[in-house]
């Protein structure tokens, strides 16, 4: 099988790496030069949870290198790259060629439109990396990778695509990948923006009871808007209910009754067992670039703008990171106390 991965950060150099590693037939699509020449005199050096390896897929600088149509394109771009990376490979499909959509957030709607719905597979990546530099990326905790199609068909090629990923991570397929999407986006919509926020790792952020509310906040908000757009959430981790993750009228108080510590217990479990994952708009707001925020919180908000849905809290967090990318606002703890 001929392979594409488009993204080289954190991301996409792992399911590289690893593949490569595994002798698949990779090319890595990198925009930046030095990556390039980096990575094909040193390799993909990936270092963490798993057993540290170095491998060195095939690495061209634009879409138009591919060399040979592919079986499978993983595209890992940031969410505001990927249409145009989608509108790129065009001319490099074929019939049958897989589009696998890697984004934080829902993009898969929006890359179906470009490639079509036939070859748009979603998938939701449920492990964690930090991009450390050029060519070198770090695996902070395990997981697993989920994958459908979007007209919820269980279909062969799923589970030619699960014995790829598998080679890296576990992976589950599902029959209902709106709503794996969907859970995922607002877990992102918590962790990822908040990370942003405050500038802290994820054990950090959850162990503040502000955030642990916050978190609460955003699940609330975003699970009446799943409800409208008639979606139904997924179990996280196929543990965890995000529906007891919302608060109920008599909790919006902060009144800390029993089932409402059974909630901060569960958040400080998350943050515990993800303790050293690195919000990925916190590495872009290191590296001088704009995050993600309009594919998540803002996904949210644009929808429940459109369904008449009060999402208060998002917006606030949607204002702070936009403050915080043009310079107005430092990332910093007390960023938790501007949301009300």
């Amino acid at each position: 099988m001929r392979l594409v991965v488009i993204g080289a950060g954190a991301v996409g150099g792992v399911i590289a790496a690893f593949l490569a590693k595994e002798q698949y037939d990779v090319e890595l699509v990198c925009k930046h030069r030095e990556s390039v020449d980096f990575i094909e005199n040193n390799g993909l050096r990936v270092e963490g949870k798993k057993k540290s390896i170095i491998s060195y897929p095939d690495v061209i600088i634009d879409i138009s290198q591919i060399s040979e149509k592919p079986d499978i394109i993983f595209l890992a771009t940031k969410a505001m790259d990927a249409i145009d990376a989608a509108k790129s490979v065009l001319p490099f499909l074929h019939d049958d060629t897989m589009v696998v959509s890697l984004q934080n957030g829902m993009m898969e709607d929006q890359i179906a439109h470009v490639v079509g719905r036939s070859r748009t597979i979603g998938c939701v990546v449920e492990w964690g990396a930090t991009y450390l530099g050029v060519g070198r990326m770090e695996i902070t905790s395990n997981g697993r990778f989920i994958v459908g199609e979007l007209n919820k068909e269980i279909t062969h090629r799923l589970f030619v695509l699960k014995s790829v990923l598998e080679k890296i991570f576990p992976v589950k397929i599902s029959s209902n990948i709106d709503g794996e999407l969907f859970t995922k986006l607002i877990i992102n919509s918590c962790i990822t923006s908040l990370g942003a926020v405050t500038g802290l790792r994820l054990g950090e952020l959850l162990n503040l009871r502000v955030a642990r509310h916050i978190f609460m906040k955003i699940f609330t908000e975003s699970i009446h808007v799943a409800d409208a757009m008639g979606i139904r959430l997924e179990k996280i981790a196929d543990k965890i209910n995000p529906y007891e993750l919302a608060l109920s009228e008599n909790e919006l108080d902060r009144r800390l009754d029993f089932s409402l510590l059974k909630k901060h217990l569960v958040i400080m479990a998350i943050g515990f067992k993800y303790r050293r994952l690195k919000s990925s708009s916190l590495q872009s707001l290191e590296r001088g670039k704009p995050t993600e925020i309009d594919y998540l919180n803002g996904f949210i908000e644009e929808k429940a703008r459109k369904l008449n849905i009060p999402v208060p809290v998002n917006r606030q967090i949607i204002a702070l990171i936009k403050d915080i990318e043009k310079g107005k606002l430092t990332m910093e703890m007390e960023n938790l106390y501007r949301i009300v």
